[in-house]
């Protein structure tokens, strides 16, 4: 059976008339007596009693019409939701970030513009984010380091300086910048592995010949800031990302260049996606 045979069937039952059948599906009377007679002959089954006064379907007629009534509601249904999600009225955007702030501002860029678009977050660091991207988990994500990869397509966003966060009690605070050389043997409170200040930090200290202490790994900011404000070491973050606080105090790395910079990926053979490729566009303007 073809669908077109069908939706013949379809139209002359809903409409009692092969020619108001013919009209409504814009094809020939021929056309549409042709596709009938054919799912006939086909199954060795009568449709329709045929007699003067046009049309009247059999039993097996109408047990057919019901069927074909589920379909063609089920099509027009499936149409709907296309039409919707292919003008971004409707769907979902699962979004990833390794830190609130930059997503929420492109986010609040984003939302007015697509009210119908439900976003869903998911925090982690940039190596889970590049993983959610890779296993279809995350359709963006917001990552403060990034390594050119064929599979994703990135826009750079912002570039932040790395500062060291420290207890307004400590002798850092008391100045602008540090030295490298002055971290040697202070108590650093770190990040998970794959945190981008992390790795930015050790980079520098590397390069400067200081080896970390590292008294402490934590794996989220709020905790790494409670724990600087407990005066349990030092820590390096974003200058983006810090909130003033009258216990904690934000000091300068005098003598490198440390910092972080923000980009969005997605994944290449997936930019073109209506919901990923308008929340690209916003991101590009923004940056």
């Amino acid at each position: 059976m073809r669908i077109t045979q069908l939706r013949s069937f379809h139209a002359v039952a809903r409409h009692g008339s092969v020619t108001r059948a013919a009209q409504a599906l814009h094809v020939s009377q021929p056309t549409m007596t042709t596709q009938i007679r054919a799912l006939e002959d086909s199954y060795g089954v009568e449709l329709f009693y045929r007699h003067g006064r046009g049309l009247t379907l059999t039993p097996t007629g109408k047990a057919l019409y019901a069927v074909s009534l589920r379909i063609f509601s089920d099509e027009a249904e499936a149409l709907g939701l296309l039409k919707e999600h292919g003008g971004l009225r409707t769907g979902e955007l699962r979004l990833g970030a390794v830190g609130p702030h930059h997503a929420m501002e492109i986010v609040a860029a984003f939302q007015p513009r697509y009210p119908g678009i439900r976003i869903s977050m998911r925090p982690g660091n940039s190596e889970e984010m590049i993983e959610g991207l890779l296993a279809y988990r995350t359709d963006v994500a917001v990552l403060a380091r990034y390594h050119d990869d064929v599979r994703l397509h990135a826009v750079p966003y912002r570039t932040h300086p790395v500062v060291l966060l420290v207890p307004r009690t400590h002798r850092f605070a008391r100045h602008r910048s540090v030295r490298l050389a002055a971290l040697d043997g202070e108590p650093m409170l770190m990040r998970e592995p794959g945190s981008t200040t992390r790795h930015a930090l050790e980079t520098a200290m590397q390069d400067a010949g200081v080896s970390p202490t590292v008294a402490i790994e934590i794996g989220s900011r709020e905790a790494i800031r409670e724990a600087v404000i407990l005066g349990l070491g030092i820590a390096a973050v974003s200058a983006r990302e810090h909130t003033p606080d009258a216990r904690l105090a934000t000091v300068a790395i005098g003598d490198a260049r440390v910092e972080t910079t923000t980009v969005v990926v997605c994944l290449a053979q997936r930019r073109e996606s209506r919901a990923i490729a308008a929340f690209m566009d916003v991101v590009a303007e923004l940056a």
